[in-house]
């Protein structure tokens, strides 16, 4: 398998519940993810002051009569995006792909039958028709972006645990310039004939392959809390250590009676596990010695992720970061 062109600097979660309205059927909420792409521009950029964004969406929108304006050429004078593009974006599939999953039983297999068929391609239309929004919303912001579906890629799973994670044309169109978009996706399974592969899981493999700087969770919570956040009584854990064997210990704050540190919920709807595997696969993350920054999306907090800029030390960053142990 080639290797990247350069060392990937950050892979980035866009959280299903962050980027849609989670109790509305494919409902986006289009102000959290104009601004996840507005952010992830502004991390891109190699320029402190912002310049004139090239949209590279040249196609009409739902509802619009006029054909696209393509300043063809202010892009013929341009020597190139002035982004640094070697990023990753995967996504969530909030109110995209989980009704369908559920109501079908896509997720629990069995081709066989045909309302899990028609479930799995249901499904799939779901996730699919986000990603294209997705890589829509970027490239209204100028950046080169290819939706990539793990499908399409030919990844697999084994009674749900991956087992072919083809990254080659992830690979080629980070040498090309361009940022992946991936998505949790239905894929096929060799035991249960199909299942539904989370956004989360897929980014463990990645940071895997690809030896990323730092990977960002962007989610519609500040971070990782000691039970739901709904509770009034819910404290915001800042950082979590995870050591060699992949056991994790909260290191601040002290918490009290308390002894495995988090609870967690998964909304009924919810067919990939919820927090508690997002907290599992960051874990894992950790332990390949890569900082996982966890924050809400739409914030200072966000963008500070994005870029990296997030010092454990100082209190003035509001999310959770999971790091390897230094033991």
């Amino acid at each position: 398998m080639a290797e990247a062109a350069r060392p990937v600097r950050c892979i980035v979660k866009l959280g299903g519940a962050a980027i849609t309205n989670k109790g509305e059927l494919e409902s986006i909420d289009e102000g959290s993810l104009r601004s996840s792409c507005a952010q992830l521009r502004q991390a891109m950029s190699d320029n402190a002051a912002p310049e004139k964004v090239m949209g590279m969406d040249w196609s009409r929108r739902p509802g619009e009569s006029a054909d696209p304006v393509v300043d063809t050429e202010g892009f013929a004078d341009m020597d190139g995006p002035g982004l640094d593009t070697n990023f990753v974006v995967v996504h969530g599939a909030g109110s995209f792909g989980h009704f369908q999953a559920s109501r079908s039983g896509a997720h629990k297999g069995g081709l066989h039958t045909t309302l899990v068929k028609a479930g799995f391609v249901a499904t799939r239309i779901s996730v699919t028709s986000l990603n294209q929004e997705v890589v829509r919303a970027l490239a209204r912001e100028g950046i080169p972006s290819i939706g990539l579906s793990p499908f399409a890629c030919g990844w697999s799973t084994r009674q749900r645990k991956l087992v072919s994670a083809n990254a080659s044309q992830i690979i080629q169109s980070l040498h090309a310039g361009f940022v992946p978009v991936l998505h949790g996706d239905g894929v096929l399974d060799e035991l249960l004939d199909c299942t539904i592969l989370s956004g989360d899981v897929i980014i463990r493999h990645l940071a895997q392959l690809l030896s990323p700087k730092y990977v960002v969770f962007l989610t519609d919570v500040h971070g990782v809390y000691d039970r739901p956040p709904t509770d009034p009584n819910a404290v915001l854990l800042r950082e979590i250590e995870v050591d060699d064997n992949g056991g994790w210990s909260i290191v601040k704050p002290a918490l009290q009676g308390n002894k495995r540190g988090v609870e967690t919920s998964v909304a009924a709807h919810d067919t990939t596990g919820g927090m508690e595997t997002k907290i599992l696969e960051a874990a894992a993350i950790a332990r390949l010695g890569v900082d996982v920054y966890i924050t809400k999306v739409d914030t200072e907090h966000s963008l500070r992720a994005l870029k990296g800029d997030v010092n454990t030390s100082s209190d003035d960053w509001l999310g959770t970061v999971i790091c390897r142990s230094a033991k």
